[in-house]
């Protein structure tokens, strides 16, 4: 455990919203995350290069290069959410996190527990989504 963070603490409406209480709580959490996907990539890669030495059947070897490819598309995704883990941590520092990127309000205590590199408010998400929707029907 770090120096100073209570493990119990749970943001609360309460008190003001990202003070620096809030701000460490969200960091160590991002943080872990952070931690607990590399441990899963190291994880994997080690399976895979394990898998690939022991081939010798042609079948056995297509449904390695299957399993392959789906772990790539899977290591693409944890590299991209480890840069919006990153992007967080960066708001984190400059003061801007929790905040909605859209409208500058508050994204709200649930939210960010629930999605800690959330950028947009419930709200403007929605909003968000909606645009999508529409283009994508067009």
């Amino acid at each position: 455990m770090e120096e100073g963070i209570d493990e119990a603490y749970r943001p609360s409406e309460d008190e003001p919203f990202m003070n620096e209480r809030q701000q460490e709580y969200f960091r160590k959490k991002l943080l872990d995350w952070r931690s607990e996907i590399l441990r899963e990539a190291k994880f994997t890669l080690e399976q895979l290069a394990e898998r690939e030495r022991n081939h010798p059947d042609l079948t056995d070897r297509a449904t390695s290069e299957a399993d392959h490819a789906i772990e790539l598309r899977a290591r693409d995704r944890q590299r991209k959410l480890i840069a919006k883990i990153d992007s967080a941590l960066a708001r984190l520092d400059e003061g801007t996190y929790g905040y909605c990127e859209e409208t500058g309000e508050p994204i709200g205590l649930r939210r960010l527990d629930a999605r800690p590199i959330a950028t947009l408010s419930i709200e403007a998400q929605e909003r968000h989504e909606r645009r999508e929707r529409v283009h994508r029907d067009d």
